[in-house]
């Protein structure tokens, strides 16, 4: 019992620690392109075969004279240059390709708690906490606005910290930047929520040590 009530007094933290690469390379160049992600492919000087194109479940994308292209999986670096390709081998002397992620639909952010609306939504960009929590339409009745967990994997392993959205509304603190596959889950002001939680996946999580 002393172990548990030691865990309800986790200190607020003011930053995540960083995701795992591929994670946290959301919107960068390194980031994997996925199903359901939104792309605007440009050709320069071409206007005509510049495309706005989702992913399909297939991981391929469809374009003007050269259709099907693999893209799920790829940088968007590797993308452009296979486009580049095809385009040179049939039909270009030297094009030049731009790719840029549009919408993240592959990523994704879990809210539970008590929030209004839990549950596993779509990022169609980058977003930070409290933009996370607005996707669950905000915090429940029995909401805590001091007790706000966020888990992340860091290196293979799952940690978390708190964050008072309270004191980020207010400015006094940084809104995190928030990654596909982190979890946040909102405490309720008994604070039963985090103690279930904290009991449940321990030993499995660590807390970001970075605030202490």
């Amino acid at each position: 019992m002393a172990a548990c009530a030691k865990r309800e007094t986790v200190p607020v933290a003011s930053s995540l620690p960083e995701a795992d690469p591929v994670t946290e390379a959301l919107g960068r160049s390194e980031y994997l392109i996925g199903p359901s992600d939104l792309l605007t492919v440009a050709v320069f000087q071409v206007k005509d075969l510049d495309r706005e194109v989702r992913v399909n479940n297939a991981g391929q994308i469809s374009l003007p004279l050269i259709g099907g292209v693999h893209v799920a999986g790829r940088t968007v670096g590797e993308a452009e240059a296979e486009i580049a390709t095809r385009y040179r081998d049939r039909y270009l002397q030297d094009p030049q390709v731009s790719v840029f992620v549009k919408e993240f639909s592959s990523q994704r952010v879990t809210v539970s708690g008590a929030v209004k609306k839990p549950g596993i939504y779509p990022m169609s960009s980058r977003l930070t906490l409290v933009q996370s929590l607005a996707l669950a339409e905000g915090l429940s009745d029995i909401g805590s606005e001091r007790n706000v967990l966020v888990f992340r994997t860091v290196d293979g392993e799952r940690k978390f910290a708190r964050f008072d959205v309270a004191a980020i509304a207010r400015g006094e603190n940084e809104d995190p930047e928030i990654y596909g596959d982190d979890l946040i889950i909102v405490d309720t002001s008994a604070g039963k929520v985090t103690l279930k939680t904290l009991v449940q996946l321990t030993p499995f999580v660590a807390v970001w040590r970075a605030y202490r």
